[in-house]
């Protein structure tokens, strides 16, 4: 279905027009459900208050709000109010949120009464903020949302004012949750993010007519936005909302979405649970087919990548076992109605990508920036190259600049920084070309591979250069209960690495071994714990060059929270912080 309407509001009126009694958007469980009709009258609502806190066109509205249905009933009043609502991180803390709000110019915020304490502590600060207005109820210095509604503007015109929205007007701004400095202001309007909604149609690369999605990723996060709001108004897609990230793998079993898109440690957290599942299968015979199946899988996923043909005998054992093993196993993990699983937001390793990919599960690796108005490439669903990040959407060009940074082209390039015109005129050259700070390699079929942050390369005191993200990759590939790795060496004589456990890995292994104290410090101490996590090390030096290899690494005695002062809010490590505070840690392995 390709996309024919101006603006989001169009898109939005046009889906609550062919599909008013279907289920939009719902909670985990189904304790709240709304229909694309009742969805339609509570933005009317809504925008006709909020039109009464003077709200008007060319305004802007920040939301800080978990994932929960008033997300979208607000964000899309707004855009019918001709104005602009953009999410923060409710990480942020109130230097930050004052940071934001005068940036964005906002004088009303719409949030839940447990961010209303730092919300007021941003105001203290010097905010213009007039209204906060509470989604759940109300306190004081607030006012709740039921209040706004029922004073709504008088004699404000719904319809006029949707229909005088513009493509060119601003739809969102996106703050990057940068890995240094204070966030930059990404200004998207509605044709960058219709126009990229339609060159992902163009290969299906996106939630199709009614398709079930889940939201648990951050609604200031653009891919999360992109696809259970935008991407959602404008196909009618059934969105669940899922207020805590980390119960996704539960929301899968409910939900079990058409598409979904996972973050790298996502991926691997479900690789992790099948092999612990795998390992505590007391049934020899189960184990045996499992693995049997899996190794038949992973033989044809290779077969496929080389362009090899395989005998009739194989596949037809390979249909039996996707049959009798497979197909339980991804209905296992809620994902045996999958037709579109995408990867995305950072690298993620090939070694996992073709381990999912022999389940049965065709994960498309897609790359983008917020300043691209999300993916920029995909691989198709029909033709993935495991490794790549695919090929440039329709209607986009991708090009390498002469130190191999990679450039992008096309209706989907942001209309520039908020408030930055120096910034902007950095990222966009004169040729409109967006450079990205990512290095990659373009293949002669137009397949884009990810080497690294233009900014992140470690040279080491040999000279040579290396990539981080290609170094932690294999140690998070290596090593389950490893949740994040951090790739030092920059002006050193080799390789080491800070780990960073993954809190459920590590409750895991507790368990197994009847350990009392499974935490991270006590972890760090426990010898056999320590011996495992170098026999991951090892498994992923076995695939990196010889440079590359980390020849020694630290456990870090402590879970790191997003939000962080070294870990973003969209779980991308603050490098030049997280190197500060360990300093210490990092100093003594080159020491030993």
């Amino acid at each position: 279905m390709s996309n024919t309407s101006p603006t989001l509001c169009h898109a939005f009126q046009a889906t609550v027009a062919a599909h008013p009694d279907e289920v939009a958007v719902r909670t985990l469980g189904g304790a709240v459900s709304i229909t694309w009709r009742d969805y339609a009258a509570r933005v009317e609502s809504i925008a006709a208050g909020l039109a009464g806190l003077g709200v008007q066109a060319g305004d802007t509205v920040a939301i800080m709000l978990t994932n929960r249905p008033e997300f979208h009933l607000v964000d899309t009043a707004v855009l019918h109010l001709g104005a602009t609502p953009f999410s923060i991180y409710n990480t942020n803390t109130a230097p930050t949120i004052d940071y934001l709000f005068e940036n964005a110019d906002n004088r009303v915020v719409v949030c839940e009464q447990q961010f209303v304490p730092v919300l007021l502590e941003a105001k203290a600060l010097g905010s213009k903020i007039t209204h906060i207005v509470c989604v759940d109820g109300d306190q004081d210095g607030t006012v709740g949302l039921a209040e706004v509604e029922a004073a709504p503007a008088i004699g404000f015109d719904f319809r006029a004012s949707w229909q005088a929205v513009r493509p060119s007007d601003l739809a969102t701004i996106v703050y990057t949750s940068g890995t240094t400095g204070m966030p930059k202001g990404v200004e998207l309007t509605h044709s960058n993010i219709l126009r990229n909604i339609e060159c992902c149609d163009v290969w299906q690369a996106g939630p199709q007519e009614g398709e079930r999605v889940l939201s648990y990723l951050p609604d200031a996060h653009l891919a999360n936005r992109w696809l259970s709001h935008y991407a959602a108004m404008v196909h009618g897609s059934q969105v669940t909302d899922v207020p805590n990230p980390r119960d996704v793998l539960a929301a899968l079993l409910e939900v079990r979405p058409a598409m979904f898109i996972g973050v790298p440690m996502t991926w691997y957290k479900l690789k992790t649970a099948i092999d612990i599942g795998l390992a505590r299968e007391t049934d020899p015979a189960v184990r045996a087919g499992t693995e049997r199946a899996i190794a038949l899988g992973l033989q044809k996923v290779r077969a496929d990548q080389e362009g090899r043909a395989l005998s009739e005998e194989f596949l037809a054992e390979f249909a039996e076992a996707d049959r009798s093993v497979l197909t339980p196993l991804r209905a296992r993990i809620g994902l045996d109605q999958v037709r579109l699983p995408v990867s995305g937001a950072a690298p993620v390793s090939a070694e996992t990508l073709e381990f999912m990919m022999a389940l049965g599960l065709r994960i498309t690796e897609a790359w983008g920036s917020t300043e691209s108005s999300c993916a920029a490439t995909t691989n198709p669903i029909e033709a993935i190259r495991i490794g790549t990040v695919g090929k440039a959407i329709p209607d986009v060009e991708v090009t390498l600049a002469e130190d191999g940074e990679l450039l992008v082209r096309g209706p989907i390039v942001m209309r520039g920084y908020r408030k930055d015109p120096e910034k902007t005129a950095e990222t966009i050259d004169a040729d409109g070309w967006l450079h990205t700070g990512d290095l990659g390699s373009i293949d002669e079929d137009g397949y884009v591979t990810i080497v690294g942050r233009k900014k992140d390369l470690i040279i080491n005191s040999s000279g040579k250069n290396m990539s981080p993200s290609n170094i932690e990759n294999a140690v998070l590939a290596g090593c389950p209960q490893a949740g994040l790795a951090l790739a030092i060496g920059d002006r050193r004589p080799f390789v080491t690495a800070l780990i960073v456990l993954d809190p459920d890995a590590a409750a895991a292994y507790a368990a197994r071994h009847q350990l009392t104290d499974g935490t991270p410090a006590a972890l760090a101490g426990n010898a056999e714990f320590v011996a495992e996590i170098q026999q991951g090390i090892d498994r992923a030096n076995a695939k990196l060059s010889r440079v590359e290899q980390v020849r020694a690494f630290t456990i870090v005695p402590e879970y790191w929270l997003p939000g962080s002062d070294v870990l973003t809010p969209t779980m991308k490590v603050r490098r030049r912080p997280s190197l500060d505070r360990y300093a210490g840690e990092i100093e003594s392995m080159y020491a030993r």
